[in-house]
């Protein structure tokens, strides 16, 4: 039985289940504005590997520790993040995140100059730390700051943000990085010794110029929040009398493990988180290649026009989704959607032109709702409050997946020597995501009272 005693604050009501009587509007859209920020920065790791697969010679599994050192940063970050939301506040871990991408950002100034692959792998590092922690808190927050029965709706509308952040970390890459660079394979493929080592780093140069423009929105973003009150959005006790506060729930990390272990549903919905982590980062992170491996006519610019168009495909998809999700069961629609973006998936990895490109973009209409459907589905199998910020850790921890689902990608496209080939591989998530919202579907009409569908 949900709670429902409170204390006020502001123009809010604070439930003693977390979430609140109603959205505070300002609040809602300021964090909201923080999804899109993340965004820019996954979308410039697809520009950077192209770059870096050039300049260091890089083979495609070697490529993948991009992305590697940037879901690694989710996966050791997204519990001590969590820790620190419980001690302190959901706020807190948004300032601490957006201070870890400003540093993160600041260090690919000494990475360009020191011009070695590990030290830009230490700059994305810094990055996904900071962005570990947005995502840990951001997500659950954004869930948090209303209702509960239209948490998913407001988690889809922030997420329907992301893409807007990644067609500006694209546009950015292709007109700051790539520029009128062309087609940088085939220019220093002519290249030798100290030539080629000099026109490399000066390529390398290139890759300041999009975290300057990004370091300037993280800067106005961190004293905004700074200045501006927020709701805590977090379970309490019940008051013992009346006006009196209550008292925030804080479980042992321990007992919150133990807990969650024993949810075979919250299991089951974080492994098929890792799974679509996994596939969506591989899709994305290949698609430029597999553009410039069908077409070898067109430009490392042009190849990453590709990309825009993916990402506005998966903003179409958000948008189109939440129509459908407000009519129709969340599982029947993902179920459906699922399906058809394994089909595209399918025609990538066997139609032997660029018809594979375009299918690989369709495929991201239909990545549309993925992410967030999975996360407030697999939480709303919390049903213990005082649980969710480190259950929400976890569900980010599984975006491990995005780090080691390319690199089997990598390894399969190296040892078959063909890059459409490995398309295979998201191929086969896909379908097993679907496998999990059609069994989820089930599983609803079998016990609807079991789950919260919004």
């Amino acid at each position: 039985m949900e709670l429902t005693t409170a204390k006020k604050t502001h123009r809010w009501t604070q439930l003693s289940d977390g979430y609140l009587s109603k959205t505070p509007v300002f609040q809602f859209l300021l964090v909201s504005m923080i999804f899109p920020l993340w965004g820019a920065a996954a979308s410039l790791n697809d520009i950077l590997i192209t770059q870096f697969k050039t300049v260091f010679m890089l083979n495609d599994a070697a490529t993948a520790f991009v992305q590697s050192a940037f879901y690694g940063g989710y996966f050791l970050i997204a519990i001590p993040a969590s820790l620190i939301i419980k001690k302190q506040s959901y706020k807190f871990a948004i300032m601490t995140g957006l201070i870890f991408y400003i540093l993160g950002c600041a260090l690919f100034f000494p990475a360009s100059r020191v011009a070695t692959y590990s030290m830009f792998l230490v700059a994305i590092f810094a990055i996904a730390i900071g962005l570990s922690f947005l995502e840990t808190s951001c997500d659950t927050y954004s869930s948090m700051l209303g209702p509960k029965k239209y948490s998913t709706m407001r988690l889809n509308f922030s997420q329907t943000l992301v893409p807007l952040g990644d067609i500006a970390g694209i546009l950015l890459g292709k007109y700051l990085i790539f520029g009128s660079v062309g087609n940088l394979a085939e220019k220093m493929s002519a290249m030798h010794g100290t030539e080629r080592i000099a026109y490399g780093e000066q390529m390398l140069q290139l890759t300041l110029r999009p975290y300057k423009y990004i370091l300037a929105v993280l800067v106005i973003m961190l004293i905004v929040f700074a200045l501006s009150p927020m709701p805590r959005a977090k379970a309490t006790s019940e008051p013992v009398e009346e006006g009196m506060e209550a008292q925030e729930e804080k479980p042992s990390l321990v007992e919150t493990i133990k807990y969650l272990w024993g949810n075979a549903r919250f299991k089951k919905g974080v492994l098929t988180q890792f799974i679509y982590a996994g596939l969506q980062t591989t899709v994305w992170s290949f698609t430029i290649r597999l553009a410039l491996n069908l077409n070898d006519k067109i430009s490392d610019s042009a190849a990453s026009t590709f990309m825009i168009y993916s990402y506005i495909a998966w903003f179409v998809g958000k948008l189109i989704a939440n129509i459908f999700m407000s009519r129709f069961s969340i599982t029947g629609v993902l179920t459906t959607y699922s399906l058809l973006g394994t089909l595209s998936l399918v025609i990538t990895f066997t139609v032997p032109n660029m018809t594979a490109v375009y299918a690989a973009i369709m495929t991201s209409f239909f990545f549309g709702p993925e992410w967030p459907t999975i996360y407030t589905h697999t939480l709303d199998a919390v049903t213990e409050k005082k649980y969710t910020e480190t259950a929400g850790a976890i569900i980010v921890m599984s975006l491990i997946g995005g780090a080691i689902i390319p690199a089997i990608q990598g390894l399969v496209s190296d040892f078959s020597g063909s890059m459409q080939l490995s398309f295979i591989v998201p191929a086969v998530c896909y379908l097993l995501i679907t496998a999990y919202f059609y069994f989820e579907y089930r599983f609803e009409k079998k016990h609807p009272e079991a789950v919260a569908e919004h």
